[in-house]
């Protein structure tokens, strides 16, 4: 039986994961595939300690770190929609950009404790309640707006699109900022609620952990919040054993999240392969340059 703290200990877990996750989602499903979440939040997890730092409020250092995160996905939106780089290629420069950038910037606040954040209702991160209240907001928006159901269209078929009317890139471009923001928000959850410092390379993988999340959930919000709670679920599992004194070495242990996520993205794939079903893809256009015909 789960307790109310091992509970809570498990939605700070999922957190940082399910928003940059679900950003991810949004950019995915516009048909654009961005393997740069990792330098996305690295570099959040420093504006928003710096931006905390700075002022002394959190609220101001998520605000930074949700702009910054934004500004860096805008420079990835325009060397690929606009430069025609490859999407792949760019978003590993991305994360290599980001983990260098935040490396050379971020010495100055090391061994810098972070300001406390004040508690939100039922004494929960106010972070988590966002978190949770967006799964919802994301579906409805995809599901239920005709924004959403246009964004999902461009992310099907871009062609088909852009035959239409629809201003293919400039959706792209929007969905890639939104991506942005939430992954520079996961990456400050990390220096501002969880670790309360900046340490260098703090994210530890959670970016590659959000991409493999969105395939786990067959692009849907409701299947991302799962993923997220399947990885907060190993994470704390790990954290206690290792509080237990388990006989298991700690490097083992410290593996199991990474590991479980591994697993599923091989019983995803086996899946796919010999029991596809509708839904169970990427959207058509995922990771496919768009040339617009005049």
């Amino acid at each position: 039986m789960i307790d109310a703290t091992t509970f809570l200990l498990l939605l700070s877990a999922a957190t940082p994961i399910l928003l940059a996750a679900l950003g991810e989602m949004i950019v995915e499903r516009a048909g654009v595939l961005n393997l740069g979440v990792e330098g996305l939040m690295i570099t959040g997890a420093l504006a928003g300690f710096a931006g905390a730092h700075a002022t002394g409020s959190p609220a101001t250092g998520f605000l930074t770190a949700a702009v910054a995160g934004a500004a860096l996905a805008m420079l990835f939106a325009g060397l690929t929609q606009y430069l025609m780089t490859n999407q792949v290629a760019t978003g590993l420069a991305l994360t290599l950009f980001g983990l260098g950038l935040t490396a050379m910037f971020g010495r100055p606040y090391e061994g810098v404790k972070a300001p406390q954040m004040p508690g939100g209702p039922l004494g929960v991160n106010p972070v988590i309640w966002l978190g949770l209240l967006l799964v919802p907001l994301i579906w409805l928006f995809l599901n239920r707006t005709r924004a959403g159901l246009i964004l999902r269209g461009v992310g099907e078929n871009h062609d088909a699109a852009h035959a239409l009317g629809y201003k293919v890139r400039a959706i792209r471009v929007a969905a890639i900022s939104t991506g942005g923001a939430l992954a520079g928000l996961g990456g400050a959850y990390v220096s501002l609620a969880t670790v309360l410092q900046w340490t260098e390379g703090m994210t530890a993988g959670a970016g590659w952990i959000a991409l493999a999340i969105v395939v786990f959930a067959g692009w849907n919000p409701w299947g991302v919040l799962a993923g997220a709670w399947l990885f907060g679920g190993v994470t704390v599992l790990q954290l206690r054993l290792q509080a237990a004194g388990s006989a298991v070495p700690i490097h083992i242990l410290s593996m199991a999240p990474y590991v479980a996520t591994i697993l599923v993205l091989v019983l995803i794939s086996a899946r796919q392969k010999y029991a596809r079903s509708g839904g169970a893809g990427g959207p058509g256009s995922l990771g496919k340059p768009f040339h617009a015909i005049r």
